[in-house]
């Protein structure tokens, strides 16, 4: 039988990095077991509605800045149009 759960895409991996924070101590944070981040982060498991909140509070971001049906650009290209110049 096919599967037919939906794909989605998160920036987990990057954004744990960012804060140096282990699979276990974000897990800690959101009340899950260590194990369900890394089924996250690969793909392996999509989170509950609830879970997603959960974790979009967590690291202060919207829902749709963490997880997508589509593949994620990088944050600095979603935040800076490419067609731009940045000035410092």
């Amino acid at each position: 039988m096919a599967q037919d759960r939906l794909k989605l895409y998160n920036r987990l991996p990057v954004l744990r990095a960012e804060r140096g924070l282990s699979r276990q101590e974000l897990a800690d944070a959101v009340g899950v077991n260590y194990q369900t981040i890394g089924y996250l982060e690969r793909g392996d498991y999509n989170p509950s509605l609830e879970l997603a909140f959960k974790l979009a509070e967590y690291f202060g971001l919207p829902i749709e800045a963490i997880f997508s049906t589509r593949p994620l650009k990088p944050l600095s290209e979603a935040l800076v149009p490419q067609n731009r110049e940045v000035v410092l």
